[in-house]
């Protein structure tokens, strides 16, 4: 998930994994795979470094198998 801010100061959280496109209208315009747009206030650049460093995060996090609720084993 990323944080962005919509143009009335809204914060919210996107999940990145969902995003089919950005656009920039002049404004950067996200649009969802679900078909949803939404309109921030940060650059193209800044949400694409965004997704960079969510994805970056994710792939370097140590792997968790969860083998029942109290059983938790890193790989």
């Amino acid at each position: 998930m990323i944080m962005v801010t919509r143009l009335n100061g809204e914060q919210l959280m996107v999940n990145a994994d969902m995003i089919e496109f950005i656009e920039v209208t002049p404004d950067t315009v996200i649009s969802t795979i679900s078909g949803k747009k939404i309109i921030v206030t940060e650059s193209l650049e800044t949400v694409k470094s965004r997704i960079v460093e969510y994805k970056q995060e994710l792939f370097n996090s140590p792997n968790v198998i969860i083998h029942d609720d109290e059983d938790i084993t890193t790989l």
